[in-house]
């Protein structure tokens, strides 16, 4: 067999390993899917519950034109109803909003792996001063605080993921949303004697999930 002869059955022998190697490559790689989706759907992991237990107001509402000052520390409290499967919370990001617009500037939470029915709280303190503010949004508030009820909402917008073992899933957009009811008293008498008490958080509420 000539040299020539030689190079060509040497080629056509190393493209034929070449494939062969590309065809176990993409063999593995589909069996790991396939394995992975099994799990995944087989334990059909849960969305964890969120619930608001408290908000203290550190600072008083403060209405500006149009603008709101504000600071409060929320207490947040996250449940894993997973018998198997633990959350990897990767982002979380904090925030207040008042007729959807937000009051507060958002706080990210650090990182956080939640085991199998595990609880995490999260304690943040949450301010902004002087968000700006559509008008009618800063008119509202006002007419809320004089009346002594104002309805919030503690939103939570970040990413999860799922973890059975070493095995961890790909990144879900987590959102979250809280309300929270703050309301004052009467002290001082009835009627034109009464004074309005410091607004405080109505009672713990659950929240929407979304996953």
């Amino acid at each position: 067999m000539s040299k020539e002869g030689k190079h060509h059955k040497h080629e056509h022998r190393l493209r034929r390993c070449c494939g062969c190697l590309a065809s176990c490559i993409l063999a593995l790689i589909l069996i790991v899917a396939f394995v992975a989706l099994v799990v995944y759907l087989a334990l059909r992991p849960s969305k964890p519950s969120f619930y608001l237990q408290d908000l203290q107001l550190r600072r008083a509402i403060t209405v500006g034109d149009p603008s709101l000052s504000a600071s409060a520390q929320v207490t947040l409290a996250s449940r894993n109803p997973n018998d198997h499967v633990g959350v990897l919370y990767r982002q979380l990001d904090v925030f207040v909003t008042y007729r959807d617009e937000p009051v507060t500037v958002p706080v990210s939470l650090p990182p956080q792996y939640q085991g199998h029915r595990d609880v995490t709280v999260w304690s943040p303190v949450l301010s902004a001063q002087a968000v700006p503010v559509a008008a009618y949004v800063a008119d509202d508030m006002k007419k809320d605080v004089e009346a002594g009820f104002v309805s919030l909402q503690v939103k939570i917008d970040g990413r999860i993921k799922w973890k059975v073992g070493s095995w961890v899933s790909g990144s879900y957009h987590l959102f979250v949303s809280c309300p929270a009811v703050l309301s004052a008293g009467f002290a001082g008498g009835a009627g034109a004697n009464a004074t309005l008490s410091a607004l405080k958080f109505a009672q713990p509420t659950g929240c929407s999930v979304e996953v």
